[in-house]
Protein backbone atom coordinates (compact mmCIF):
# COMPACT_ATOMS: atom_id res chain seq x y z
CA UNK A 1 0.00 0.00 0.00
CA UNK A 2 1.97 2.91 -1.55
CA UNK A 3 1.48 6.01 1.50
CA UNK A 4 3.25 8.08 3.90
CA UNK A 5 3.55 6.17 7.03
CA UNK A 6 1.78 8.09 10.24
CA UNK A 7 2.37 7.34 13.46
CA UNK A 8 -1.76 6.86 13.93
CA UNK A 9 -1.49 3.68 11.40
CA UNK A 10 -2.17 0.44 12.97
CA UNK A 11 -2.47 -3.34 11.71
CA UNK A 12 -4.76 -6.13 12.63
CA UNK A 13 -2.63 -8.43 15.42
CA UNK A 14 -5.61 -10.77 16.05
CA UNK A 15 -8.76 -11.96 15.21
CA UNK A 16 -11.49 -13.66 16.98
CA UNK A 17 -14.96 -14.97 15.78
CA UNK A 18 -18.23 -15.33 17.62
CA UNK A 19 -22.05 -16.64 16.47
CA UNK A 20 -25.06 -15.95 18.11
CA UNK A 21 -28.28 -17.67 17.16
CA UNK A 22 -31.23 -15.68 17.30
CA UNK A 23 -35.06 -16.80 16.70
CA UNK A 24 -37.57 -14.31 15.82
CA UNK A 25 -40.56 -13.90 17.79
CA UNK A 26 -42.80 -13.48 14.21
CA UNK A 27 -41.89 -14.41 10.98
CA UNK A 28 -39.44 -11.73 8.69
CA UNK A 29 -40.66 -12.40 5.13
CA UNK A 30 -38.05 -11.39 2.08
CA UNK A 31 -39.34 -11.95 -1.34
CA UNK A 32 -40.53 -15.59 -1.76
CA UNK A 33 -38.30 -16.92 1.80
CA UNK A 34 -39.17 -16.68 5.51
CA UNK A 35 -36.53 -15.67 7.64
CA UNK A 36 -37.63 -16.99 11.63
CA UNK A 37 -33.60 -17.99 12.95
CA UNK A 38 -30.87 -15.68 12.42
CA UNK A 39 -26.88 -16.46 13.07
CA UNK A 40 -24.87 -13.35 14.04
CA UNK A 41 -21.44 -12.50 13.44
CA UNK A 42 -19.66 -10.62 16.20
CA UNK A 43 -15.78 -9.95 15.90
CA UNK A 44 -12.89 -9.07 18.34
CA UNK A 45 -10.14 -7.84 16.40
CA UNK A 46 -6.81 -5.98 18.05
CA UNK A 47 -4.79 -3.68 16.35
CA UNK A 48 -1.66 -2.52 16.74
CA UNK A 49 0.25 0.28 16.34
CA UNK A 50 3.64 1.01 15.10
CA UNK A 51 5.31 1.90 18.78
CA UNK A 52 3.60 -1.66 19.49
CA UNK A 53 0.38 -0.08 21.47
CA UNK A 54 -2.73 -2.37 21.48
CA UNK A 55 -6.00 -1.80 21.80
CA UNK A 56 -9.56 -4.52 20.53
CA UNK A 57 -12.58 -3.67 18.98
CA UNK A 58 -15.93 -5.20 18.13
CA UNK A 59 -18.06 -5.77 15.15
CA UNK A 60 -21.53 -7.26 14.66
CA UNK A 61 -23.72 -8.62 11.57
CA UNK A 62 -26.50 -10.65 11.27
CA UNK A 63 -26.17 -13.26 8.58
CA UNK A 64 -29.14 -12.68 7.21
CA UNK A 65 -29.21 -15.70 4.41
CA UNK A 66 -32.14 -14.87 2.79
CA UNK A 67 -31.63 -11.23 2.05
CA UNK A 68 -28.02 -11.80 0.81
CA UNK A 69 -28.52 -15.00 -0.84
CA UNK A 70 -32.34 -15.60 -2.30
CA UNK A 71 -32.00 -18.95 -4.21
CA UNK A 72 -34.04 -22.21 -4.24
CA UNK A 73 -30.76 -23.78 -2.79
CA UNK A 74 -31.56 -24.91 1.00
CA UNK A 75 -31.22 -22.76 3.53
CA UNK A 76 -28.73 -24.79 5.74
CA UNK A 77 -26.58 -25.24 2.70
CA UNK A 78 -26.58 -20.91 2.57
CA UNK A 79 -26.47 -20.69 5.60
CA UNK A 80 -23.52 -23.04 6.53
CA UNK A 81 -21.47 -21.77 3.53
CA UNK A 82 -21.74 -18.65 4.72
CA UNK A 83 -20.47 -18.89 8.21
CA UNK A 84 -17.85 -21.30 6.67
CA UNK A 85 -16.49 -17.95 4.77
CA UNK A 86 -17.04 -16.13 7.83
CA UNK A 87 -13.71 -18.66 9.21
CA UNK A 88 -12.51 -17.85 5.74
CA UNK A 89 -11.72 -14.06 6.25
CA UNK A 90 -11.15 -14.17 9.73
CA UNK A 91 -8.08 -16.12 8.68
CA UNK A 92 -7.38 -14.18 6.16
CA UNK A 93 -7.02 -10.84 8.05
CA UNK A 94 -4.69 -12.77 10.46
CA UNK A 95 -2.14 -12.62 7.34
CA UNK A 96 -2.87 -9.48 6.33
CA UNK A 97 0.17 -7.16 7.48
CA UNK A 98 -0.24 -3.55 6.06
CA UNK A 99 -0.37 -0.84 8.25
CA UNK A 100 -2.96 2.21 7.65
CA UNK A 101 -6.40 3.63 8.81
CA UNK A 102 -9.72 1.41 8.76
CA UNK A 103 -11.10 2.62 5.66
CA UNK A 104 -7.26 2.56 3.81
CA UNK A 105 -6.86 -1.26 5.39
CA UNK A 106 -10.45 -2.54 4.47
CA UNK A 107 -10.50 -1.02 1.33
CA UNK A 108 -7.10 -2.30 0.17
CA UNK A 109 -8.58 -5.86 1.61
CA UNK A 110 -11.51 -5.62 -0.30
CA UNK A 111 -9.65 -5.15 -3.51
CA UNK A 112 -6.94 -7.80 -3.24
CA UNK A 113 -8.08 -10.40 -0.76
CA UNK A 114 -12.64 -10.43 -0.41
CA UNK A 115 -12.58 -10.87 -4.20
CA UNK A 116 -10.18 -13.69 -4.84
CA UNK A 117 -10.79 -15.53 -2.07
CA UNK A 118 -14.58 -15.41 -2.72
CA UNK A 119 -14.24 -16.61 -6.17
CA UNK A 120 -11.95 -19.36 -4.89
CA UNK A 121 -14.15 -20.24 -2.24
CA UNK A 122 -16.65 -20.89 -4.74
CA UNK A 123 -14.36 -22.63 -7.05
CA UNK A 124 -14.15 -25.16 -4.15
CA UNK A 125 -17.49 -25.47 -3.24
CA UNK A 126 -18.99 -26.35 -6.39
CA UNK A 127 -22.89 -25.79 -7.40
CA UNK A 128 -24.38 -22.23 -6.61
CA UNK A 129 -21.86 -19.43 -6.06
CA UNK A 130 -22.48 -17.47 -2.86
CA UNK A 131 -23.25 -13.65 -4.48
CA UNK A 132 -20.52 -10.93 -3.57
CA UNK A 133 -23.75 -9.31 -1.32
CA UNK A 134 -23.18 -12.26 0.65
CA UNK A 135 -19.16 -11.79 0.94
CA UNK A 136 -19.72 -8.67 1.41
CA UNK A 137 -21.76 -8.90 4.68
CA UNK A 138 -19.25 -11.48 6.25
CA UNK A 139 -16.89 -9.23 5.50
CA UNK A 140 -18.27 -6.51 7.74
CA UNK A 141 -18.73 -8.03 10.77
CA UNK A 142 -14.51 -7.41 10.80
CA UNK A 143 -14.66 -4.64 9.03
CA UNK A 144 -16.46 -2.80 12.38
CA UNK A 145 -14.55 -4.55 14.24
CA UNK A 146 -11.00 -2.42 12.52
CA UNK A 147 -12.86 0.68 13.25
CA UNK A 148 -13.76 0.53 16.52
CA UNK A 149 -11.04 -0.38 17.34
CA UNK A 150 -8.57 1.88 16.02
CA UNK A 151 -10.85 4.51 17.83
CA UNK A 152 -9.91 2.59 21.09
CA UNK A 153 -6.66 2.35 19.76
CA UNK A 154 -5.96 6.56 19.70
CA UNK A 155 -8.93 6.67 22.86
CA UNK A 156 -11.52 8.67 20.20
CA UNK A 157 -14.54 8.91 18.76
CA UNK A 158 -13.96 6.67 15.40
CA UNK A 159 -16.06 9.55 13.31
CA UNK A 160 -13.35 11.75 14.64
CA UNK A 161 -10.88 9.85 12.58
CA UNK A 162 -12.23 10.41 8.88
CA UNK A 163 -9.89 13.25 8.05
CA UNK A 164 -6.85 13.90 7.16
CA UNK A 165 -5.24 14.08 10.64
CA UNK A 166 -5.67 9.63 10.68
CA UNK A 167 -5.57 9.31 7.14
CA UNK A 168 -2.25 8.52 4.72
CA UNK A 169 -4.69 8.28 1.48
CA UNK A 170 -7.52 11.46 0.62
CA UNK A 171 -10.93 10.05 -1.18
CA UNK A 172 -9.18 10.18 -4.76
CA UNK A 173 -7.56 7.27 -3.87
CA UNK A 174 -10.88 5.50 -3.33
CA UNK A 175 -13.08 7.05 -5.43
CA UNK A 176 -11.39 7.87 -8.97
CA UNK A 177 -13.41 9.74 -11.18
CA UNK A 178 -14.70 8.18 -14.48
CA UNK A 179 -14.49 11.35 -16.59
CA UNK A 180 -14.30 14.92 -16.27
CA UNK A 181 -17.81 14.93 -15.44
CA UNK A 182 -17.76 14.00 -12.38
CA UNK A 183 -16.41 15.53 -8.94
CA UNK A 184 -12.63 15.52 -8.26
CA UNK A 185 -11.94 13.95 -4.84
CA UNK A 186 -8.70 15.55 -4.28
CA UNK A 187 -8.05 16.98 -1.05
CA UNK A 188 -11.34 15.92 0.07
CA UNK A 189 -11.68 13.44 3.55
CA UNK A 190 -15.45 11.23 4.43
CA UNK A 191 -15.27 14.06 7.15
CA UNK A 192 -15.96 16.65 4.77
CA UNK A 193 -19.28 14.73 3.90
CA UNK A 194 -20.86 13.65 7.42
CA UNK A 195 -22.95 15.99 9.46
CA UNK A 196 -20.76 18.33 11.68
CA UNK A 197 -23.15 18.23 14.77
CA UNK A 198 -25.19 14.67 14.27
CA UNK A 199 -28.42 14.48 16.58
CA UNK A 200 -28.84 12.53 19.59
CA UNK A 201 -32.58 11.96 18.49
CA UNK A 202 -33.47 10.53 15.11
CA UNK A 203 -36.71 9.32 13.39
CA UNK A 204 -37.22 5.84 13.11
CA UNK A 205 -38.90 3.69 10.73
CA UNK A 206 -41.54 0.31 11.05
CA UNK A 207 -40.83 -2.22 8.92
CA UNK A 208 -44.22 -3.82 8.02
CA UNK A 209 -43.71 -6.88 7.11
CA UNK A 210 -45.41 -9.04 3.70
CA UNK A 211 -46.64 -11.51 6.67
CA UNK A 212 -47.69 -8.56 9.42
CA UNK A 213 -51.35 -8.14 10.29
CA UNK A 214 -53.12 -5.25 9.71
CA UNK A 215 -56.36 -5.63 10.64
CA UNK A 216 -57.77 -7.71 13.60
CA UNK A 217 -59.46 -10.02 11.18
CA UNK A 218 -56.29 -10.99 9.88
CA UNK A 219 -55.18 -12.51 12.84
CA UNK A 220 -55.23 -16.55 13.10
CA UNK A 221 -54.34 -17.25 16.53
CA UNK A 222 -50.89 -17.95 16.33
CA UNK A 223 -49.35 -14.89 16.89
CA UNK A 224 -46.96 -14.21 19.83
CA UNK A 225 -48.99 -13.19 23.48
CA UNK A 226 -45.40 -11.70 25.01
CA UNK A 227 -46.76 -8.35 25.93
CA UNK A 228 -45.33 -6.92 22.35
CA UNK A 229 -47.62 -5.48 19.54
CA UNK A 230 -48.84 -7.72 16.88
CA UNK A 231 -51.17 -5.62 14.75
CA UNK A 232 -49.63 -2.37 13.20
CA UNK A 233 -52.40 0.02 15.19
CA UNK A 234 -50.74 -1.08 18.59
CA UNK A 235 -47.26 -0.54 17.34
CA UNK A 236 -47.84 2.77 15.81
CA UNK A 237 -49.74 3.77 19.39
CA UNK A 238 -47.04 1.83 21.39
CA UNK A 239 -43.58 3.65 19.68
CA UNK A 240 -45.34 6.83 18.47
CA UNK A 241 -44.21 6.12 14.84
CA UNK A 242 -44.56 8.91 12.15
CA UNK A 243 -42.72 6.61 9.18
CA UNK A 244 -43.49 3.10 7.82
CA UNK A 245 -41.66 1.04 5.65
CA UNK A 246 -43.85 -1.40 3.45
CA UNK A 247 -43.31 -4.79 1.93
CA UNK A 248 -44.47 -5.59 -0.99
CA UNK A 249 -44.66 -8.70 -3.58
CA UNK A 250 -43.33 -6.71 -6.43
CA UNK A 251 -44.72 -9.54 -8.83
CA UNK A 252 -48.54 -9.23 -7.86
CA UNK A 253 -49.78 -5.78 -8.65
CA UNK A 254 -53.24 -6.27 -7.16
CA UNK A 255 -52.20 -7.15 -3.75
CA UNK A 256 -49.43 -4.51 -3.79
CA UNK A 257 -51.95 -1.85 -4.31
CA UNK A 258 -54.50 -2.77 -1.94
CA UNK A 259 -51.37 -3.08 0.63
CA UNK A 260 -50.54 -0.01 0.54
CA UNK A 261 -53.92 1.69 0.48
CA UNK A 262 -54.72 -0.50 3.28
CA UNK A 263 -52.00 0.63 5.45
CA UNK A 264 -52.18 4.24 4.00
CA UNK A 265 -55.40 4.79 5.26
CA UNK A 266 -54.74 3.36 8.77
CA UNK A 267 -51.66 5.65 8.56
CA UNK A 268 -54.05 8.74 7.63
CA UNK A 269 -56.03 7.90 10.45
CA UNK A 270 -53.08 7.50 12.90
CA UNK A 271 -51.22 10.14 12.42
CA UNK A 272 -48.04 8.45 10.31
CA UNK A 273 -46.77 11.24 8.20
CA UNK A 274 -44.27 9.40 5.87
CA UNK A 275 -44.40 5.80 3.85
CA UNK A 276 -42.19 3.66 1.63
CA UNK A 277 -43.07 1.09 -0.93
CA UNK A 278 -40.14 -1.64 -0.57
CA UNK A 279 -40.31 -4.18 -3.77
CA UNK A 280 -37.99 -6.34 -2.45
CA UNK A 281 -36.29 -6.50 -6.20
CA UNK A 282 -38.95 -8.78 -8.02
CA UNK A 283 -40.16 -5.82 -11.08
CA UNK A 284 -38.26 -6.26 -14.18
CA UNK A 285 -40.62 -3.43 -15.79
CA UNK A 286 -40.87 0.07 -14.53
CA UNK A 287 -44.02 -0.12 -15.62
CA UNK A 288 -44.87 -1.89 -12.64
CA UNK A 289 -44.44 0.40 -9.85
CA UNK A 290 -45.14 3.55 -12.15
CA UNK A 291 -48.90 1.99 -13.04
CA UNK A 292 -49.13 1.97 -8.57
CA UNK A 293 -47.59 5.17 -8.39
CA UNK A 294 -49.82 6.91 -10.57
CA UNK A 295 -52.82 5.60 -9.37
CA UNK A 296 -52.76 6.41 -6.34
CA UNK A 297 -52.05 9.78 -7.77
CA UNK A 298 -55.11 9.80 -9.49
CA UNK A 299 -57.43 8.38 -6.85
CA UNK A 300 -55.50 7.92 -3.45
CA UNK A 301 -53.41 11.68 -2.91
CA UNK A 302 -53.06 11.99 0.24
CA UNK A 303 -51.34 8.67 0.45
CA UNK A 304 -49.66 9.33 -2.84
CA UNK A 305 -48.21 12.42 -1.07
CA UNK A 306 -46.72 10.81 2.02
CA UNK A 307 -44.63 8.19 0.04
CA UNK A 308 -41.76 9.91 0.65
CA UNK A 309 -39.69 7.24 -1.62
CA UNK A 310 -39.27 4.38 -3.31
CA UNK A 311 -36.32 1.15 -2.58
CA UNK A 312 -35.68 -1.23 -4.76
CA UNK A 313 -37.77 -2.55 -6.87
CA UNK A 314 -35.70 -3.90 -9.31
CA UNK A 315 -33.27 -6.95 -9.43
CA UNK A 316 -29.98 -5.99 -7.59
CA UNK A 317 -27.60 -7.55 -9.99
CA UNK A 318 -27.27 -3.71 -11.65
CA UNK A 319 -24.80 -4.97 -14.08
CA UNK A 320 -26.84 -7.97 -15.42
CA UNK A 321 -30.13 -6.22 -15.71
CA UNK A 322 -29.23 -2.94 -16.91
CA UNK A 323 -32.93 -1.41 -16.49
CA UNK A 324 -33.60 2.38 -17.37
CA UNK A 325 -35.65 3.46 -14.05
CA UNK A 326 -35.82 7.49 -15.51
CA UNK A 327 -39.67 7.16 -15.21
CA UNK A 328 -39.80 5.81 -11.85
CA UNK A 329 -37.53 8.29 -10.22
CA UNK A 330 -39.47 11.29 -12.09
CA UNK A 331 -42.46 10.16 -10.11
CA UNK A 332 -40.84 9.36 -6.38
CA UNK A 333 -37.57 9.38 -5.52
CA UNK A 334 -36.09 5.58 -5.79
CA UNK A 335 -33.15 4.48 -4.00
CA UNK A 336 -30.66 1.53 -4.69
CA UNK A 337 -30.10 -0.60 -1.70
CA UNK A 338 -28.88 -4.11 -2.88
CA UNK A 339 -27.76 -3.08 -5.59
CA UNK A 340 -25.73 -0.72 -3.84
CA UNK A 341 -22.25 -2.97 -3.37
CA UNK A 342 -20.47 -0.06 -3.38
CA UNK A 343 -20.10 3.26 -4.79
CA UNK A 344 -18.92 2.30 -7.98
CA UNK A 345 -22.77 0.47 -8.24
CA UNK A 346 -24.13 3.88 -7.17
CA UNK A 347 -22.34 5.37 -9.71
CA UNK A 348 -24.14 3.11 -12.33
CA UNK A 349 -27.07 3.53 -10.53
CA UNK A 350 -27.15 6.94 -10.87
CA UNK A 351 -26.83 6.61 -14.55
CA UNK A 352 -29.44 4.35 -15.32
CA UNK A 353 -32.03 6.65 -13.59
CA UNK A 354 -31.69 5.68 -9.75
CA UNK A 355 -32.26 8.98 -7.38
CA UNK A 356 -30.21 7.87 -3.98
CA UNK A 357 -29.04 4.97 -2.02
CA UNK A 358 -29.97 3.39 1.05
CA UNK A 359 -26.58 2.76 2.99
CA UNK A 360 -25.92 -0.57 4.97
CA UNK A 361 -23.71 -0.87 7.41
CA UNK A 362 -23.54 -4.96 6.62
CA UNK A 363 -21.65 -4.12 3.38
CA UNK A 364 -18.65 -2.72 5.87
CA UNK A 365 -18.60 0.57 7.24
CA UNK A 366 -15.82 1.71 4.84
CA UNK A 367 -17.80 0.94 1.63
CA UNK A 368 -20.53 2.77 3.34
CA UNK A 369 -18.60 5.44 3.79
CA UNK A 370 -17.52 5.97 0.48
CA UNK A 371 -20.56 5.38 -1.11
CA UNK A 372 -21.87 8.10 0.87
CA UNK A 373 -19.00 10.63 -0.18
CA UNK A 374 -19.82 9.57 -3.88
CA UNK A 375 -23.66 10.26 -3.56
CA UNK A 376 -23.38 13.44 -1.83
CA UNK A 377 -20.97 14.65 -4.07
CA UNK A 378 -23.46 14.41 -7.24
CA UNK A 379 -26.47 15.36 -5.31
CA UNK A 380 -28.14 12.21 -4.07
CA UNK A 381 -29.99 12.06 -1.10
CA UNK A 382 -29.72 9.38 1.48
CA UNK A 383 -31.39 6.79 3.99
CA UNK A 384 -29.99 4.34 6.21
CA UNK A 385 -31.47 1.22 6.23
CA UNK A 386 -31.86 -1.84 8.80
CA UNK A 387 -30.46 -5.58 8.53
CA UNK A 388 -33.01 -6.38 11.56
CA UNK A 389 -30.09 -5.22 13.60
CA UNK A 390 -29.81 -6.54 17.25
CA UNK A 391 -27.49 -6.30 20.06
CA UNK A 392 -24.12 -4.41 18.82
CA UNK A 393 -25.28 -4.73 15.39
CA UNK A 394 -27.37 -1.49 16.07
CA UNK A 395 -24.78 0.87 17.26
CA UNK A 396 -22.75 1.05 14.10
CA UNK A 397 -26.16 1.19 12.02
CA UNK A 398 -27.60 3.85 14.10
CA UNK A 399 -24.18 6.16 14.34
CA UNK A 400 -23.85 5.70 10.42
CA UNK A 401 -27.26 7.48 10.36
CA UNK A 402 -26.92 10.17 12.66
CA UNK A 403 -23.63 11.19 10.56
CA UNK A 404 -24.84 10.61 6.99
CA UNK A 405 -27.45 13.45 7.13
CA UNK A 406 -30.52 11.16 5.66
CA UNK A 407 -33.37 12.08 4.02
CA UNK A 408 -35.54 10.86 7.20
CA UNK A 409 -33.99 8.84 9.98
CA UNK A 410 -33.42 5.53 10.24
CA UNK A 411 -34.93 2.00 9.97
CA UNK A 412 -34.42 -0.32 12.81
CA UNK A 413 -36.81 -3.08 13.12
CA UNK A 414 -34.57 -5.88 15.66
CA UNK A 415 -37.18 -4.57 18.56
CA UNK A 416 -39.98 -6.25 16.21
CA UNK A 417 -38.77 -9.66 14.95
CA UNK A 418 -36.54 -9.98 18.29
CA UNK A 419 -36.86 -7.97 21.18
CA UNK A 420 -35.41 -9.80 23.93
CA UNK A 421 -32.14 -10.52 22.48
CA UNK A 422 -30.46 -7.21 22.96
CA UNK A 423 -31.60 -7.65 26.68
CA UNK A 424 -27.95 -6.67 27.68
CA UNK A 425 -26.94 -4.16 25.30
CA UNK A 426 -30.25 -2.61 26.03
CA UNK A 427 -29.67 -2.13 29.80
CA UNK A 428 -26.77 0.42 28.70
CA UNK A 429 -28.30 1.67 25.88
CA UNK A 430 -32.30 2.07 26.20
CA UNK A 431 -33.18 4.41 24.06
CA UNK A 432 -31.62 2.51 21.19
CA UNK A 433 -33.53 -0.65 21.79
CA UNK A 434 -36.73 0.96 22.26
CA UNK A 435 -38.77 3.82 20.05
CA UNK A 436 -40.68 5.83 21.26
CA UNK A 437 -42.22 9.35 20.40
CA UNK A 438 -41.41 7.94 17.23
CA UNK A 439 -37.44 8.21 17.45
CA UNK A 440 -34.12 6.31 18.70
CA UNK A 441 -32.00 8.06 21.31
CA UNK A 442 -28.26 7.76 20.64
CA UNK A 443 -27.69 9.55 23.61
CA UNK A 444 -25.73 6.77 25.87
CA UNK A 445 -23.61 6.46 23.10
CA UNK A 446 -20.02 7.66 24.48
CA UNK A 447 -16.87 6.53 24.57
CA UNK A 448 -13.88 5.60 21.99
CA UNK A 449 -14.58 3.95 18.68
CA UNK A 450 -18.26 3.28 18.57
CA UNK A 451 -19.31 4.08 22.03
CA UNK A 452 -20.47 0.75 22.64
CA UNK A 453 -19.27 0.66 26.60
CA UNK A 454 -18.83 -3.15 26.14
CA UNK A 455 -17.42 -3.10 28.79
CA UNK A 456 -20.18 -2.28 30.79
CA UNK A 457 -22.77 -4.85 28.53
CA UNK A 458 -22.99 -8.49 30.27
CA UNK A 459 -23.27 -10.53 27.41
CA UNK A 460 -21.84 -13.80 27.73
CA UNK A 461 -20.16 -14.82 24.30
CA UNK A 462 -18.64 -18.41 24.81
CA UNK A 463 -15.79 -19.56 23.47
CA UNK A 464 -14.68 -18.23 19.76
CA UNK A 465 -15.37 -20.02 17.08
CA UNK A 466 -12.48 -22.59 16.16
CA UNK A 467 -9.66 -22.66 13.32
CA UNK A 468 -10.21 -24.72 10.70
CA UNK A 469 -7.71 -25.48 7.71
CA UNK A 470 -7.69 -22.08 7.19
CA UNK A 471 -5.99 -21.76 10.15
CA UNK A 472 -2.25 -19.45 9.83
CA UNK A 473 0.61 -21.33 11.18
Amino acid sequence: MSQKKLTTDARVKDVSLFLLPIETRVPLKFGSETLLTVTCARAKVTLEDRNGNVASGWGETPLSVQWVWPSTVPYTQRHDALVEFCKVLRDEWLKFTEFGHPIELSHLFQQEVLHARQDAFNANRGGEPMPYLAGLVAASVFDQAIHDAYGVLHNVDIYKTYNQTFMSQDLSHFLPPESDAEVSFAGKYPADFLVDNPPTKIPVWHLVGGLDPIAPEELNGDEPDDGYPVLLRDWIKRDGLECLKIKLRGNDSAWDYDRLLAIGELSIETGVKWLTADFNCTVEDPAYVNEILDRFESDHKQIHDMILYVEQPFPYDLEAKRIDVHSVSQRKPLFLDESAHDWKFVRLGKQLGWSGVALKTCKTQTGALLSLCWAKAHSMPLMVQDLTNPMLAQIPHVRLAAHAGTIMGVESNGMQFYPDASGPEEAIHPGLFKRRDGVLDLSTIRGPGFGYRVEEIQRQLGEPVAFNGNTVQ
